[in-house]
């Protein structure tokens, strides 16, 4: 991913200070692995007692267990919110009768593994914060995973330490605009040293947020070149979701979903069950959208990825937002998290443009460079056909023909069933495609009913989603 830092007005070391120095507030610290980096900082800068009521580090899993409570794994999502949950409710006990009426009390907690003598990868943490964004108010609370990319221990701390005092600034201070919060996180750090890979906003201070748009915004502000969620818009770790299981990746714009996605989806889905890898395996079966389908210029539409997102659902599948254009970046990204097999479904007019060596020219290997990346762990590329406009002609991935210099390459990939065409399709589909689909819908003739799911087609009516206005239609037709 491109290198991206934040021009910033206020430094690590003049935000620890300035919550030091603000008596409204006062907080406990819980860390547990790389060290108490955050509450160093408080301590570092001077006038720590201003802040910190308690700052504690229970390195020994029997010690924590006794405090936090057993868990099955150390550095998870689950020991940073029990954690959490555990100090924000000692704090308050104890403190709420004396300075409860002026001060907004918060509980910090990380739980983090870095480099060290028996680790050598595979370096990251959780980290959350519980707090009140008025005194005597509930709480409201901000979880993140963090991936620490430095390959060394000392700025794997270090870069914890800052992280930690980034987010709590932004949760005390900056909670009222939670993009600016989210993108000042990597503050004084650069996307090449941290991926901030979930993030999650709850609580009153976040009343009506979405946090599947600050899964988008994660991506589109370059703190991650990946983030997921859940049909039903839960967050989600991409790392956690992936974990040894066979993934197929479906990719569009799916503005809207039409009976071709669901053709194409379950097709291949079919075909990917039967490879002898994926007996008895738990597929996970995804939908990637990347940012190049959700901007125009530098902007996105924020109502219009929502409603593509609400159309998802319908198809009960998890949804991946992704940075990345070439499929070689996308299969690189999820094999750091699988060894099983990876699919990716496709049109013959994608794959006729993955062979177009133009696209290549940043790789000092060119197209052979990508198909190397792409195809290294037996990667199997699932094709739908397309019918030629003018001659009615069906093009598949059997007989599609790329450019002469590349055709024994691409008769390789098919002979060896890294590229399969996609059987079994429905033919009357192929008739379809979605931007002319979008284009009857917006333009009032109803026949786009016909070529979307039932549920697609009942969700973009009832809420008017994608830019429909049921003024468009003429009142003698009825929209089904």
């Amino acid at each position: 991913m491109e290198q991206v830092s934040i021009t910033k007005n206020v430094d690590t070391h003049q935000k620890a200070l300035r919550i030091n120095l603000d008596n409204g507030k006062y907080g406990t610290f819980a860390e547990i692995g790389a060290g108490q980096e955050v509450a160093r900082w408080f301590f570092r800068v001077g006038a720590a007692a201003g802040t910190i009521a308690k700052s504690i580090s229970a390195y020994d899993m029997t010690v924590s267990d006794a405090i936090y409570g057993h868990t099955g794994r150390y550095v998870s999502r689950q020991r940073v919110e029990r954690m959490l949950d555990y100090e924000y409710q000692l704090m308050v006990e104890r403190l709420s009768a004396k300075r409860g009426t002026d001060t907004r009390f918060f509980a910090f907690a990380n739980t983090v593994v870095a480099k060290s003598y028996t680790r050598k990868e595979n370096f990251h943490g959780w980290m959350g914060i519980r707090f009140q964004h008025a005194p005597g108010a509930e709480p409201s609370q901000i979880v993140l995973h963090v991936t620490l990319l430095d390959k060394e221990n000392l700025p794997q701390q270090e870069a914890i330490g800052i992280l930690g005092v980034n987010l709590i600034y932004g949760a005390l201070y900056e909670h009222d605009d939670p993009v600016r919060l989210m993108r000042n996180l990597i503050c004084d750090l650069t996307s090449d040293r941290v991926e901030v890979d979930l993030i999650k906003f709850s609580g009153p201070a976040f009343e009506g947020l979405d946090n599947r748009l600050m899964s988008l915004e994660l991506v589109h502000h370059g703190l991650s070149p990946a983030a997921m969620f859940t049909a039903a818009g839960e967050v989600v770790l991409p790392a956690e979701a992936f974990h040894k299981r066979p993934v197929l990746v479906t990719r569009g714009s799916f503005r809207p979903i039409t009976n071709v996605t669901v053709d194409m989806m379950g097709c291949a889905l079919a075909q990917f069950v039967q490879e002898p890898p994926n007996e008895g395996q738990d597929i996970l079966v995804v939908m990637e959208m990347t940012l190049n389908n959700l901007t125009l210029g530098d902007a996105i539409n924020t109502q219009d990825f929502l409603d593509r997102v609400d159309l998802l659902g319908t198809l009960d599948r998890p949804v991946l937002i992704t940075n990345f254009g070439e499929f070689y970046r996308l299969a690189n990204y999820l094999q750091r998290y699988t060894s099983s097999l990876v699919g990716l479904v496709m049109g013959v007019p994608t794959l006729r443009e993955i062979f177009e060596e133009k696209y290549y020219a940043n790789l000092a290997g060119g197209i052979l460079e990508s198909f190397g990346r792409l195809f290294k762990n037996d990667l199997k590329l699932y094709v739908y056909p397309m019918q030629n406009a003018t001659t009615n002609a069906v093009i598949t991935a059997g007989n599609l023909r790329v450019s002469p210099r590349l055709q024994h390459l691409y008769d390789f990939l098919i002979e060896n069933q890294h590229i399969q065409a996609i059987r079994d399709y429905k033919p009357d589909n192929l008739r379809i495609f979605s931007r002319d689909v979008y284009r009857r819908m917006i333009e009032g003739d109803p026949t786009w009913l016909d070529d979307v799911p039932p549920g697609v087609g009942l969700l973009i009516c009832q809420r008017r989603l994608l830019g429909y206005d049921p003024e468009n239609y003429d009142e003698s037709v009825e929209v089904k």
